[in-house]
């Protein structure tokens, strides 16, 4: 493995690593909640952070390891649903937001 190839491992590493943490965390908290506009706020954040983690592994399957067929439809498939994940906590961020401000 080369030296840029160990440092984008690590970048994607420690990416799905903390993004990983911060959806468990974002998860745990957004089920605790019982106002509905933080339940979704939260939730959104957790789908931000869902999208972040497949497209960080979409990336270290496509870039990473020597392309077989079958990681590049992996890679593919994790690349869209990271996207859509990524998105839609974006648009579900951006309407709760603006739900908790006009509640005050």
């Amino acid at each position: 493995m080369s030296n840029l190839e160990t440092v984008l491992s690590w970048i994607f590493g420690v990416a799905i690593l903390a993004s990983l943490i911060l959806s468990v965390g974002f998860s745990i908290r957004s089920r605790r909640s019982a106002d509905p506009t933080q339940r979704g706020l939260l939730a959104a954040r957790m789908n931000i952070c869902l999208g972040v983690m497949l497209i960080a592994l979409a990336l270290l399957q496509m870039f990473i390891y020597s392309g077989s067929t079958l990681r590049v439809i992996v890679g593919s498939a994790f690349l869209v649903l990271g996207i859509f994940n990524l998105f839609a906590g974006l648009r579900n961020h951006a309407f709760f937001t603006k739900r908790q401000s006009s509640a005050r």
